[in-house]
């Protein structure tokens, strides 16, 4: 008689499968064990785990409440894992509900609390956030994260010298770690900012940017600008294939507006003033075309040319098919993540009736204020100003070529004419999208709704001139950018130096 094998063995195999990153196995094999053994929780868990991976979020909801429920030993994990599911799919109750339970199984659970008080910030509700990084700086003083993000939330006219005296006492801790580094030195840099302290805000933000680059293991590779530069070669040389047929998909909700242009140049902004209108969803900075990109269109853009228009029609279809899943009965959808500059083409292909909101604002306020950023790491032109300074030039190219091709169906939204006068910039906006115009739009602040972005502040605050022409402030320091982006700065733009 043949004895069937102990589970211990097989958990081992599943085990490595998903340390080795071979998700779609990992799954099938944490599924064969749960058929003969379905009471062991880790097990559950581990296969939520893949499942999240894998991006079949409904089922690994469903695996990790059957951890719970088997009695698995640790379930604020759990919850909290469920929890960034239910941000993930825009359901910010579910989340929060998720939150509470994972804070009554553990209340001094750090990452549900640091989860909590992000998801307040994300839904406007300053004080509660303030409330718990405090909590967690008394649980832990060491959190540096808890006391950066703190030091974010505070309104810029109460960025005291109490406030720097206590994040710059944290950047000196040797605790700190590169990363513990990076979150404090860009909330310093604000900070000073805010205070009118430019050349120190302008140094805290070059060490911040630094500690950034090195916090990653292994260290991010400099900004390669011939790399970046033949990126924009294939982008405008590339032939664009046929655009698909328009149907009666053009009047299947949800239509998506697609919103994007540089990092910080206006489009939470722009989706945030949109979302106004009854009718439009903010989508928010949606992945769904990175991935599909990733999925099925490499190396992209040459692959466009070869593609099989079936294949195109597929791919619209699932876009389609997402974006009605994420967000049931709406009518319009923005989809607000920066840099699908980059996809127009494939956006024009798949949609031919999209129109693109593309948001722009003077480049060297622009450059600014990515490099004052706190951006993934892997976008490495952001550690440098003159390298933000060709990553935008390269930018201004590809966005020229679309605006050659595609005419009228790409929106200029202008950050700086906004500010100064909303009524006739968010007029022309609208009308240019075919949606009606009503003034109460532009009544600020706007808390109703969940922003997941870093400008989560200012759109919640009335509008303000003082990030349009920031640049004033540091001429010293953007000299070398503005000569590199001379023939692209309005007329009027001046960085001469203020006595600081």
């Amino acid at each position: 008689m043949i004895s069937e094998p102990e589970p211990a063995a097989l958990i081992r195999e599943a085990n490595a499968l998903r340390q080795a990153g071979r998700v779609l196995e990992a799954e099938a094999a944490y599924q064969r064990i749960l058929e003969r053994w379905p009471a062991l929780p880790d097990c559950w868990f581990n296969l939520g785990v893949v499942q999240r991976r894998a991006g079949n979020l409904q089922a690994a909801l469903r695996s990790y409440q059957e951890a719970l429920t088997r009695g698995i030993s640790a379930p604020e994990e759990v919850h909290l894992n469920r929890a960034v599911i239910y941000t993930n799919l825009r359901q910010e109750d579910a989340a929060e509900s998720e939150l509470r339970e994972a804070l009554k199984a553990n209340p001094s659970y750090i990452p549900a609390l640091l989860n909590l008080a992000n998801l307040h910030e994300d839904r406007g509700r300053r004080e509660e956030a303030q409330a718990l990084y405090e909590q967690i700086l008394t649980l832990d003083p060491h959190c540096f994260l808890a006391l950066a993000r703190l030091g974010n939330l505070h309104p810029p006219d109460a960025c005291d010298d109490r406030l720097i005296a206590r994040l710059r006492t944290a950047h000196q801790q040797p605790a700190a770690t590169a990363a513990d580094r990076a979150h404090l030195g860009f909330a310093l840099g604000r900070a000073l900012d805010a205070s009118g302290q430019y050349a120190a805000a302008f140094a805290a933000y070059e060490a911040a940017n630094r500690d950034s680059r090195t916090s990653v293991t292994p260290a991010v590779a400099r900004y390669d600008r011939a790399a970046q530069e033949r990126v924009t070669e294939q982008l405008v040389a590339v032939p664009r294939p046929a655009p698909l047929a328009q149907s009666s998909a053009r009047s299947t909700p949800p239509r998506p507006i697609f919103v994007c242009g540089m990092y910080r140049s206006g489009t939470t902004l722009a989706e945030q003033l949109l979302a106004e209108h009854p009718e439009v969803v903010a989508g928010g900075e949606l992945d769904l075309l990175p991935a599909m990109i990733a999925r099925e269109l490499l190396p992209f853009p040459e692959s466009l040319v070869t593609t099989p228009k079936a294949k195109l029609e597929r791919l619209a279809a699932e876009y389609r098919d997402r974006l009605a899943a994420l967000f049931p009965g709406a009518a319009y959808v923005t989809d607000k993540r920066p840099d699908n500059f980059f996809c127009i083409g494939l956006i024009k292909t798949l949609f031919p009736e999209a129109r693109v909101v593309h948001t722009t604002r003077n480049p060297l306020d622009n450059c600014l204020s990515v490099f004052f950023l706190h951006l993934d790491p892997r976008l490495s032109y952001a550690f440098d100003l003159l390298d933000t300074g060709h990553f935008y030039r390269q930018y201004r190219r590809v966005m020229a070529h679309w605006k050659r091709e595609f005419g009228s169906d790409i929106v200029e939204f202008n950050y700086d004419e906004f500010v100064v006068a909303p009524e006739v910039a968010g007029r022309r906006l609208f009308e240019r999208l075919d949606l009606d115009w009503d003034p109460r739009f532009l009544e600020f602040p706007r808390s109703a709704r969940a922003v997941r972005t870093a400008s989560v502040w200012q759109v919640r605050e009335p509008l303000y001139q003082s990030s349009s022409g920031r640049a004033r402030h540091y001429g010293r320091e953007l000299a070398g950018l503005a000569r590199d982006l001379a023939d692209l700065l309005p007329a009027a733009s001046s960085v001469t130096s203020e006595v600081q």
